[in-house]
């Protein structure tokens, strides 16, 4: 039987894609990926240059060749630096995607957006898929389609806090108003967080700390599988419409049988 998700892909800079997951491997554990992309069915896993780069600990030999890596530029407290770590990634044979991060603020790590902008303008120019994570504002999210961003990652709420959709109203202005797949990333802490951000209109959803820290990882990955393509499905099908005020009966209030 044919569904709307029939032929649903996510298009990332040219790139197809049958998974709306992405794997954020900042906790990195060996189960974790494996789990990811066996249960949760990822298809991009992000990675740190000092993972990929590491004698002792190489995340490399764990991801499968068919899995799109997504160096990251962590540790980046300008545009200049994360313009470096890109290059080195790519060097390296991470090939030409990259996640813009740009991150001065060590208290809350949030994103600094103006560097941001300018490391994804200096590196698509430079042939790079650059997917900037960023503060939702829809200004800035324009600055990036401008600058040559081939999708825009708003926080959900701070990395590693499981707090869900703090930014909720500000992430549904970019799904919006922007033209470029919108990534949820950062803060989403179960799966039906994740289905709420899908069925609002999400590309794709990135998360890490709320399945590496769960009590069942390969479960919870699968939970998070199923919430996503749920979550698609819905937004693909149309929410059915909200009341303000009162109720509207889903059977007549007319016809009873002693009638």
């Amino acid at each position: 039987m044919k569904t709307n998700m029939d032929g649903d892909k996510l298009i990332i800079g040219g790139y197809e894609f049958n998974s709306r997951f992405i794997l954020g491997s900042g906790k990195y554990d060996v189960e974790l990926i494996k789990a990811a992309i066996k249960d949760a069915g990822a298809e991009m896993i992000t990675l740190a240059l000092r993972r990929a780069n590491s004698s002792s600990e190489n995340i490399l030999e764990y991801i499968p060749e068919n899995v799109t890596l997504l160096p990251n530029t962590s540790g980046a407290r300008n545009a200049e630096e994360a313009v470096r770590i890109a290059r080195l990634a790519r060097e390296l044979g991470c090939g030409n995607f990259v996640k813009i991060e740009v991150i001065r603020d060590s208290k809350y790590l949030l994103p600094d957006n103006q560097e941001t902008i300018k490391a994804t303008e200096i590196l698509a120019n430079d042939g790079f898929v650059v997917m900037p994570y960023m503060y939702p504002d829809l200004n800035v999210a324009r600055d990036l389609v401008n600058a040559g961003a081939s999708a825009i990652m708003p926080l959900a709420s701070p990395i590693g806090s499981n707090r869900g959709l703090a930014t909720k109203d500000f992430t549904r202005i970019l799904i919006e108003e922007i033209d470029l797949p919108i990534i949820v990333d950062a803060g989403i802490g179960s799966p039906s967080q994740a289905c709420e951000a899908m069925e609002m209109g999400a590309a794709a959803i990135m998360a890490n700390t709320a399945i590496a820290t769960s009590g069942d990882i390969t479960a919870m990955a699968s939970a998070f599988a199923k919430a996503i393509e749920a979550g698609r499905l819905a937004y693909l099908a149309g929410l059915g419409r909200v009341l303000d005020k009162g109720a509207s009966a889903s059977s007549p209030l007319t016809g009873f049988l002693a009638e």
